[in-house]
């Protein structure tokens, strides 16, 4: 096995959105090493002040989200009719395509809310699809033990460890992404199998990895696109976020809830969504 090796990181920032709801944000829509990934938030906070706005009714079009929630829980809405609720361990995926109206509510006296939103590109080609989702439970997801006392958690995906294949419920994103939540204890390491031509990238949201260097806490780490593996070393206990996906290599125009091709395109949505034409 040919390892991949850290090209670059990418710091995390404070940040809000919604009603006020307070998150960490990976803004990746100018990040060519990132694509198809377009921009990742973490939701952490025990104290319901930090979240209980939550995300009032808002559009979208032309890229996909996948929610995940390791504690608390938040209810969708849309205008197509959908409600679907989203608890500890669970994820939503939702697919924009030509529009959607959606909003995410998060429930109250759950003890807290920590979870993750990942926002991946669409190919011009589907950017003007009709909008699909769906609610996957914890139960759904596979939670898997390898060596060491590793577990990943097997959101989406097709993943060929050396304990044996393991596949996530969510098989359809955008660009084939493939997404793990995984722990590796201290003085661990784990070689994770990646596709050629696939982009890697990991997101450290507790502990450290051994990377060579002192990198700040909430580090998006992203690896070369030659080798076909990655190995996580853990200096302490960590948790880690591991995405795979195959790039677009599409000019992003990005604007608020809206991801085009053009800025003629984005000026479009706009108008769609000010004249009541939206998702139509």
């Amino acid at each position: 096995m040919t390892q991949r090796t850290l090209e670059s990181f990418i710091r995390s920032h404070p940040s809000s959105d919604g009603d006020g709801v307070k998150i960490r944000r990976l803004a990746l829509f100018n990040q060519r090493q990132a694509d198809p990934f377009l921009m990742l938030d973490e939701l952490v906070s025990d104290d319901e002040k930090d979240y209980m706005g939550g995300f009032p009714p808002h559009p979208h079009r032309g890229m996909e989200t996948l929610t995940y929630l390791r504690k608390g829980a938040l209810i969708h809405r849309d205008h197509l009719g959908n409600r679907g609720e989203i608890r500890s361990g669970g994820a939503q995926w939702m697919s924009a395509g030509k529009g959607i109206i959606h909003s995410e509510m998060p429930e109250r006296d759950l003890g807290g809310l920590h979870g993750f939103q990942l926002w991946i590109n669409l190919p011009a080609a589907e950017k003007m699809c009709d909008p699909k989702y769906r609610d996957v439970t914890a139960e759904e997801i596979p939670v898997v033990t390898l060596n060491d006392g590793i577990t990943a958690t097997v959101i989406a995906g097709e993943w060929n460890f050396k304990e044996g294949q393991v596949t996530g419920p969510l098989m359809d994103l955008s660009a084939s992404a493939g997404y793990l939540d995984l722990f590796i204890p201290a003085g661990t390491s784990l070689s994770v199998p990646v596709n050629d031509g696939e982009r890697a990238i990991a997101y450290v949201y507790q502990g450290a990895l051994s990377t060579g260097q002192t990198l700040p806490d909430k580090t998006l780490l992203v690896y070369s696109t030659q080798g076909d593996e990655v190995t996580l070393k853990a200096d302490s206990d960590s948790r880690v976020l591991f995405l795979t996906g195959q790039p677009i290599l599409e000019p992003v125009a990005h604007y608020g809830p809206f991801v085009m091709n053009t800025t003629e395109e984005i000026e479009q949505a706009i108008r769609d969504y000010n004249s009541g034409q939206f998702g139509r």
